[in-house]
């Protein structure tokens, strides 16, 4: 029997249960496993784009920044995208717990892979990290989302000191991962052991399979207190149910096995050696065109009540206007990357840091803001549009922060190191906006999505990550186009960062007023009883 929007009984329960800071138990639990797993996720992102371009012969991969560029678009796209499979996976077979636990194992070796020597173990590492996001990031989300009953007020505020977790992880990392990749002192350490210096950037990953390790260790200790959310498949294992998901997963895996022989075809036969340039045009098409595929068979799907298939079109809208969000904020891991260590003075009064240190900056100001969101949002739990507007805030704050930028593109021209109060400015605007878009979309998903797709549909919010991650990509693919001089002149050649960072605020601006425009139409459809 499939299982109804009925609460369940650990449901009801944990409705009772105020033990963690007024919350579930469980929550702390998903909180800490989470904290580490991001830990493990952004100390290796916050040094990935240093290693890949730095030369060989200081133990970098010796790429260009265009190269880079893609790889790292890539990889954060699939990140995002596996997800979709993952929460998918997890529905059918696996339930969220058992997904949770697997995929941190996946990350961990990932890591492990990453922490050795060569391309072949980098690019193994590179996968692994994915295929283990994939199964943990939709379905922790998504046991948060079962902690709590639809008419719980607890839900956002809930989801907003989850999401202090993630950030906690995600500030302290940077710090310690990129103190280990890059601090002069800590490679001086390294050659007094009679270590070479240039293997400073493998402690960094090294860093962060630790990380997971204390994630999977907390999270198998403490997870009696989850209780019986998400700990099996939302649709019961019956045969009927099973036969017809292993012909979706059998369909599935011959597509992709088809796919993979088609491009290996391709590559064999090509003329020239292929480059990452027809990778990432390769995976543009796949991209675009799986997300098309999956969205016109979600909305046309005869399997839909007409009350969710409305809650469907408003899924869809929060899914574009995400695109846009995350396609300026995920830059933080390539385009200001790049700004941080070649064109921003990285210290203060006179102590100097590595530019790697820049990406703590988000998440630290997360951290102290977010006590402070949930508590608005609590108070304005009766907006009724607080979805839509709180995404076109977002989506603004995001695009000021490039805005703002304009002006240290502009003081860095001729050889000069920006202030790094332009930098700061930046990521402050960009923590604004990410504490009213993320945990709100996170909390939307799990309120509009019908109980038997919840992993599905939270794997649905992460695509739209994962598009926008790739669409970033493109931008810090042409960066160094826009820094280059003119030999002659002296001037920016490609135009200078100035106007390539005037193009992303004025497509995140353009996008907060269609979402505006868009807030009164959805709230009618949310309101909608039938």
């Amino acid at each position: 029997m499939a299982h109804t929007n009925a609460p369940q009984p650990s449901t009801i329960a944990a409705q009772s249960d105020r033990s963690f800071f007024g919350h579930p138990r469980g929550l702390a639990t998903l909180f800490f496993t989470e904290m580490w797993e991001r830990f493990s996720y952004y100390g290796m992102r916050a040094i990935l784009v240093l290693f890949m371009t730095t030369a060989t012969v200081d133990g970098g991969l010796g790429f260009t920044k265009a190269d880079a560029a893609i790889t790292y678009g890539l990889y954060t796209s699939l990140v995002f995208l596996l997800p979709v499979l993952g929460g998918w996976l997890a529905d059918k077979f696996l339930g969220m717990q058992r997904a949770v636990l697997y995929g941190g194992i996946v990350i961990m070796i990932g890591h492990i892979l990453l922490a050795m020597h060569g391309v072949a173990t980098f690019y193994a590492g590179l996968a692994s990290v994915v295929i283990g996001t994939g199964l943990l990031k939709p379905n922790i989300s998504g046991i948060v989302g079962q902690l709590y009953s639809e008419e719980d007020r607890r839900r956002d505020s809930g989801f907003s000191i989850f999401y202090m977790g993630i950030n906690l992880g995600a500030c302290s990392a940077p710090l310690v991962c990129g103190w280990l990749a890059q601090d002069p002192r800590f490679r001086s350490m390294l050659q007094s052991w009679g270590i070479d210096p240039a293997n400073s950037w493998h402690f960094g990953f090294g860093a962060a399979a630790v990380g997971m390790f204390f994630g999977l260790l907390q999270y198998v200790i403490t997870g009696r207190h989850l209780g019986n959310a998400g700990r099996s498949p939302a649709v019961e294992p019956t045969a009927e149910a099973r036969a017809k998901a292993r012909q979706t997963l059998g369909i599935g895996t011959a597509v992709i096995v088809l796919v993979i022989a088609g491009l290996l075809t391709w590559a064999f036969n090509k003329s020239e050696p292929v480059t990452k340039a027809d990778v990432n045009g390769v995976y543009t098409w796949i991209l675009f065109g799986s997300v098309g595929a999956f969205f016109a068979w979600l909305l046309t799907s005869a399997a839909w009540k007409p009350l969710e298939r409305r809650r469907l079109v408003v899924v869809f809208v929060l899914f574009l206007g995400s695109c846009v969000f995350w396609s300026v904020f995920e830059q933080a891991g390539s385009t200001l990357t790049f700004f941080a260590d070649e064109r921003t003075r990285n210290s203060i009064f006179g102590w100097s840091f590595a530019s790697s240190w820049w990406q703590s900056v988000n998440a630290g100001l997360v951290v102290l803001c977010a006590p402070l969101f949930a508590w608005i949002w609590a108070k304005l739990d009766n907006f009724d549009r607080s979805s839509m507007i709180r995404f076109a805030i977002g989506i603004f704050f995001v695009g000021l922060g490039f805005a703002i930028l304009i002006g240290g593109a502009l003081a860095s021209e001729g050889g000069e190191r920006a202030s790094p109060g332009w930098l700061f400015s930046c990521y402050l605007c960009h923590s604004i906006g990410e504490l009213c878009l993320s945990p709100v979309g996170l909390s939307s998903m799990t309120r509009l999505a019908p109980q038997r797709v919840q992993g599905t549909m939270l794997g649905v919010w992460f695509v739209s990550i994962s598009v926008g991650t790739f669409l970033g990509s493109q931008v810090a693919g042409v960066y160094e186009e826009f820094t280059k001089v003119n030999l002659d002149t002296g001037a920016p050649a490609g135009g200078g960062l100035a106007d390539l960072f005037k193009a992303v605020a004025f497509g995140a601006l353009a996008m907060t007023v269609i979402m505006a425009i868009l807030a009164r139409p959805v709230a009618k459809l949310i309101d909608a009883k039938k």
